[in-house]
């Protein structure tokens, strides 16, 4: 069932009926996927109506494949999205605000000095630089899906 489907327009919002075009779907389709697919969160405007990003129309049109070309079931499509967002890079980590930072920084309160067993050894703090800090992270992030 491979249908040749058009390029995608430089845009930066898209309605149901264009997203309907570009993704040989549908329009109640795509609105039944958004309850099945929680990645695919269209941003809502005045009276409901639905505008996608051009993210979200590949994300449509990787669904498609997988349900209509490649056979899958809604979960296992569902479960395939899911195993290539781990294995995939991911959305870069959001900064924390101000008010949620940890504070690498502070002196230790002494009262959790004096719970702590003393045969145990108080590491250092280290500071890092933002950048070192997101740098670390990421590698760890590595590590961790690899």
């Amino acid at each position: 069932m491979e249908k040749l489907l058009p390029a995608i327009p430089a845009k930066r919002y898209f309605t149901i009926g264009e997203v309907s075009e570009l993704c040989g779907v549908k329009p109640y389709v795509l609105r039944y996927w958004e309850q099945e697919f929680t990645q695919l969160k269209p941003m809502k405007r005045r009276g409901n109506r639905r505008y996608y990003q051009h993210h979200e129309v590949l994300l449509i049109r990787r669904i498609r494949d997988l349900l209509y070309d490649q056979g899958f079931t809604i979960s296992g499509a569902r479960n395939q999205l899911g195993d290539l967002l781990l294995r995939g890079p991911g959305p870069e980590p959001e900064a924390l605000p101000d008010d949620d930072a940890p504070n690498l920084g502070a002196d230790p309160d002494p009262a959790d000095a004096a719970s702590a067993p003393a045969s145990l050894p108080v590491p250092d703090v280290v500071e890092l630089a933002p950048g070192q800090l997101r740098a670390e992270l990421l590698s760890i992030r590595d590590l961790l899906v690899a």
